[in-house]
């Protein structure tokens, strides 16, 4: 098993390490939100492919009743700046 230019020994020595730095207990939690950490990465790469694959939701009033017109749209009264 080769990773790149590490060796199975080098492997070895990190691991080794990596258990006397944060003991054995502290493995498994680690492990475990790095996992989460990913998965939660891949699904937003998902979410940001979807938006940009898709296209937009239309946000007109398009089949909800009688269709609005510019003379219809409610507006609110502009506020003044100078009295």
């Amino acid at each position: 098993m080769n990773f790149g230019n590490f060796g199975f020994g080098e492997i070895l020595i990190i691991l080794v390490i990596v258990l006397l730095l944060f003991g054995a207990k502290r493995i498994p939690e680690i492990a475990g939100s790095l996992g989460k950490g990913i998965n939660e990465f891949k699904r937003n790469i998902n979410d940001a492919q979807k938006q940009i694959t898709e296209p937009p939701a239309r946000n007109d009033r398009v089949g909800q009743g009688t269709p609005m017109d510019a003379t219809q749209e409610e507006r609110p009264e502009p506020k003044r700046l100078i009295s």
